[in-house]
């Protein structure tokens, strides 16, 4: 590759960098910004509660079934041993979103490889612990989507959505930061302790220092994703 090339590349990553800013920006302000946004709502869900379900399965618990409701809440049923374990998984659900935000930034130059990817993980889920009908109807439509920006020809378009994506899933972790601190959580499927009481209840300290915390690894990870991108386009 020539300097030349690479200097352009650069010049359209920043590019797609800055619209995707700016498609973010515009859903603010137009009417019914919230509604187009809905969709992205419920990814920032499903990366939640998948993140819980992947913390059970790093601890050698199991992950039963996740379900997604239409009011944009979700419910992960999970099953481990030891009060650390308990915590662990509740604190995957919460750092969820600002972990995949940090791959979807850092991968952002391999846009094709990545959904390729997220597809195949989302028609896994789909198949193993979907449980369902609102649930198996978006999980299926977003794995059908990933494979379908996958095979896109022009990769500038898969990278400006990657970006997209990142950042909307970064935005949720502010946007929803009012759950960090809050002992009770509503979800479709009834009110329950929230994951930050549940930390507390299986270790010490209260419910509010360990939504601080969870609080902290996230802005951590969204920092770390965004220098990856960055240092992606230089």
């Amino acid at each position: 590759m020539d300097s030349k090339t690479s200097i352009a590349e650069q010049r359209h990553g920043a590019r797609f960098l800055l619209a995707s800013m700016v498609c973010t920006g515009v859903l603010y302000v137009i009417p019914f910004g919230a509604t187009l946004a809905y969709p992205l709502v419920l990814v920032s869900t499903l990366a939640h509660e998948m993140g819980h379900g992947v913390a059970a399965l790093l601890m050698g618990g199991t992950f039963h079934e996740f379900q997604l409701f239409a009011d944009s809440s979700g419910v992960a049923y999970t099953s481990s041993k030891g009060e650390f374990a308990s915590a662990f998984i509740a604190a995957g659900g919460l750092v969820g979103p600002a972990i995949v935000s940090m791959i979807f930034f850092s991968w952002a130059h391999h846009a094709k490889r990545l959904f390729f990817l997220l597809g195949i993980a989302l028609i896994i889920a789909e198949v193993l612990v979907v449980r369902n009908l609102f649930g198996l109807a978006f999980v299926g439509s977003a794995a059908v989507l990933s494979f379908w920006v996958s095979t896109l020809k022009n990769q500038g378009m898969q990278r400006l959505l990657a970006y997209f994506i990142g950042i909307q899933l970064a935005l949720s972790v502010f946007s929803r930061s009012d759950y960090l601190f809050t002992p009770i959580a509503h979800t479709g499927s009834g009110t329950m302790p929230s994951d930050v009481a549940n930390m507390a209840s299986a270790l010490w300290l209260p419910y509010w220092v360990w939504g601080g915390i969870c609080a902290i690894f996230s802005i951590v990870c969204l920092v770390l994703g965004i220098r990856r991108a960055i240092r992606n386009l230089s």
